[in-house]
């Protein structure tokens, strides 16, 4: 369950302001249909994020449990950092093909979460905690608690929103789990 809640929680937090949130606000914009939009950014999330969970376990299998403890303390600070920074949509993200509601939201969806902020956190995430579903389903439940409000009352909400704030509260959490994993919080879970 502690696997589930942190991941919901850090990815929600770390959503708030990504490029992938500001991607949902141009597919509600532009094709105003959310149903479809919001389905396509759950399969879209649900298959990346079980991908960086499986590279996440391979990874733990792969290093010891002393450098895994070590690696995985800095990728949480790197995670704190990179929280601060404000995300920009890449011309190439805005970039919508002709394929219909749901599939060119999978697809731009999919494509904008490759290398993200919450795909880093998921293989970080699925590196520290044993239960690969509780990860995938917890990092899910984080993404679609930051985007589906963000299709269904976009811009009415996005102003009222303290990005710095949220961004400095996910920094924080990602900072207190790099900070409990190098001190050797994890030891009971071998790391």
């Amino acid at each position: 369950m502690e696997a589930f809640l942190v991941s919901s929680g850090i990815v929600a937090l770390a959503e708030i302001g990504d490029k992938t949130q500001l991607l949902a606000f141009v597919l509600a914009a532009k094709f105003r249909r959310p149903l479809p939009i919001v389905l396509a950014i759950f399969v879209a999330t649900v298959a990346n994020h079980a991908f960086a969970a499986a590279v996440g376990g391979w990874v733990t299998g792969l290093l010891g449990p002393d450098l895994l403890r070590w690696v995985l303390g800095a990728s949480f600070l790197a995670m704190a950092a990179w929280t601060l920074v404000p995300d920009k949509l890449d011309d190439d993200d805005t970039k919508l093909a002709g394929y219909g509601v749901f599939l060119t939201t999978l697809i731009a969806f999919f494509m904008a979460e490759m290398g993200d902020k919450t795909q880093v956190a998921t293989v970080a995430l699925a590196a520290r905690y044993d239960s690969l579903a509780a990860v995938v389903a917890g990092t899910t439940v984080g993404m679609m608690l930051a985007n589906v409000p963000a299709v269904y009352l976009g811009e009415r909400i996005a102003g009222r929103i303290s990005l710095k704030l949220v961004h400095g509260i996910a920094a924080a959490v990602f900072a207190l789990l790099g900070l409990a994993t190098l001190l050797g919080a994890g030891a009971g879970w071998g790391f």
